[in-house]
């Protein structure tokens, strides 16, 4: 009988999968494959980087010295950046709608 993941599973594995398949099948990727990642997988983040400034900035976040390659650790801090502004956007929405009193 197959193991069934759940929707989490399935999405870390996508992530793992995805930093891998950038980098080549390695355990770590350049700034070229870094790049050329983010503009197929997180396009919005990946205009980011299409400056040498975004780009510094963004290795820095990561914890990459100029030169470095990005390891999975490295990329997961950005991942985890991006995690949590998402939360904290999705999480002021619906704070926003509800109107409900509490008596």
């Amino acid at each position: 009988m197959a193991t069934e993941f759940s929707a989490l599973e399935k999405a870390i594995n996508s992530v793992v999968t995805q930093f891998h398949s950038a980098a080549g099948g390695g355990s770590t990727m350049n700034s070229s494959q870094f790049k050329d990642m983010l503009s197929k997988q997180m396009p919005l983040l990946g205009k980011t980087v299409e400056s040498e400034d975004g780009m510094a900035k963004v290795l820095q976040q990561m914890g990459v010295q100029s030169g470095q390659n990005i390891s999975f650790e490295n990329f997961w801090k950005l991942f985890n950046n991006q995690a949590v502004e998402l939360f904290k956007t999705m999480f002021k929405e619906k704070s926003a709608k509800c109107q409900c009193l509490l008596m």
